[in-house]
């Protein structure tokens, strides 16, 4: 339907950002959470989640080729992938761009987020979801690496909400300890860490979780506008020292050769 109504972001109770509907597309109450997708006037088509913006048209790239291509070129020779969360297919389709990536394992705990993504925001995954290469769950992230006793993955990419509500226990002791446990001698694990104007203790208190299992801990930064504060942080956590040393010339030659 057609409306002149504006959606105010509930992410923070005293500053926030507002976006004028052009007409909203889909608002469903899943099991886990509202997911509303709207057209903005401004940033295409825009998907919240319990009232927070997670992705518009106009800037995932940013985010989504930066939580991908860094890692992955960072390693050098990813062939595994694990996915937890991006149900909007983003990511999987920047990890799947990378011509060595032999398997991409996506796990996401919302079905509706993956329908409501293809249905409204079908450009973001593109033909991911049909790629032979991708493997998608719907199911939990946590329980997968849990229970993944058999499984080894050379990086594991995180997309989650902020630590609240579903997105809660993918920011715990044990989440990180079995990252560490699955992933090969040169695994890495990046996730987003909020926006450290507004959520530096996320990041501080995230990165001394990843200390515990991790030689490697740091993280990096993407300015992506419709994330209110500014830059949003993307952790590094790597089993080796060194992924972040990579001489420029390098990495270009790795993305020539990725495909990218």
């Amino acid at each position: 339907m057609t409306t002149d109504t504006w959606l105010n972001e509930t992410l923070y109770p005293d500053w926030g950002q507002r976006f004028r509907i052009r007409r909203e597309l889909a608002r469903v109450q899943s099991d886990f959470q509202d997911i509303v997708i709207f057209e903005s006037h401004t940033h295409g088509r825009v998907m919240t989640l319990d009232g927070v913006v997670q992705i518009t048209e106009a800037d995932e790239f940013v985010y989504q080729e930066m939580l991908a291509h860094v890692p992955l070129l960072a390693h050098g020779d990813a062939r595994r992938v694990l996915i937890i969360g991006a149900g909007d297919g983003g990511v999987l389709r920047r990890v799947l761009q990378h011509r060595n990536v032999e398997r991409a394992v996506m796990v996401e705990i919302d079905g509706e987020v993956i329908r409501l993504s293809k249905e409204h925001l079908p450009q973001i995954g593109g033909t991911a979801w049909s790629d032979p290469r991708a493997e998608v769950i719907v199911g939990d992230g946590i329980d997968y690496v849990r229970r993944a006793a058999d499984e080894s993955f050379d990086a594991i990419i995180v997309d989650s909400t902020d630590p609240i509500g579903v997105g809660e226990v993918l920011f715990t002791d044990a989440f990180y300890r079995d990252c560490a446990r699955i992933l090969s001698a040169r695994g890495l694990v990046v996730n987003q860490c909020g926006v450290p104007f507004m959520q530096a203790d996320e990041l501080r208190d995230t990165s001394r979780r990843r200390a515990q299992f991790f030689a490697d801990v740091s993280a990096y930064v993407a300015a992506v506008p419709t994330y209110v504060g500014g830059y949003m942080t993307l952790g590094f956590a790597a089993k080796q020292p060194g992924l972040r040393d990579i001489a420029p010339d390098v990495l270009a030659a790795r993305a020539e050769a990725a495909g990218i």
